[in-house]
C-alpha cells in the first residue's frame, strides 16, 4: 500500500467518523425539538385552559349580580382582575369601564384581616359610602353585567 492510499483510508475514515458524530448531534438536535415543541403545545393547552376558567368565572360573576348574590363593588373588583389577567385590549376595558371605575371607587376599603382590625362604626360608614357609590353605578354595573355574558376573551 502507497502513502498515498494510506492517507486516503485515513482520510476516508476520518471523514466516517466525523459524518457519525455530526449524525448523531443531528439526531440530538431533532430530539430537543421535538421535546421543545411537546412543552409548547403543553403551554398552550394549559394556558387555553387557564382562559377558559377565567372566562367562566367572569360568566358566573356576571350572573350573580343580577340575582344580588354578590355585592356591585365584589363583582367589579373581582371581573376587572380578571379582564386583567386575561390581557384584553383598550376597548374591551372601555366597554366595561364601569367595573373598573366602581373598583376604583371603592378600592380604599380594608378588605379582610385589615377589616376586621376596624371599629364597628368605621365598618359602618365605610359600608355606607360603598353603597353610596354602588348607588351612583348599579345601572351601568347591570347593564356590563349582562353585556359581559355569554362573551369570551
Amino acid at each position: 500500500m502507497t502513502l498515498e492510499s494510506t492517507l486516503l483510508v485515513i482520510a476516508i475514515a476520518i471523514i466516517g467518523v466525523l459524518a457519525v458524530i455530526a449524525a448523531r448531534l443531528q439526531y440530538r438536535v431533532y430530539k430537543l425539538k421535538c421535546a421543545q415543541k411537546e412543552r409548547e403545545e403543553i403551554l398552550a393547552r394549559d394556558a387555553s385552559a387557564q382562559r377558559s376558567r377565567i372566562n367562566r368565572s367572569i360568566q358566573i360573576i356576571a350572573k350573580a349580580v343580577g340575582r344580588d348574590d354578590i355585592t356591585l363593588t365584589e363583582a367589579s373588583i373581582r371581573i376587572s382582575v380578571l379582564l386583567d389577567s386575561l390581557g384584553v385590549e383598550e376597548p374591551v376595558r372601555e366597554e366595561f369601564s364601569a367595573f373598573y371605575q366602581l373598583a376604583e371607587a371603592n378600592r380604599h376599603i380594608p378588605i379582610l384581616d385589615e377589616w376586621r382590625k376596624l371599629t364597628p362604626k368605621q365598618q359602618f360608614a365605610l359600608d355606607q359610602q360603598r353603597l353610596r357609590e354602588e348607588a351612583h353605578y348599579q345601572e351601568f354595573i347591570i347593564d356590563a353585567a349582562q353585556r359581559i355574558q355569554g362573551r369570551a376573551f
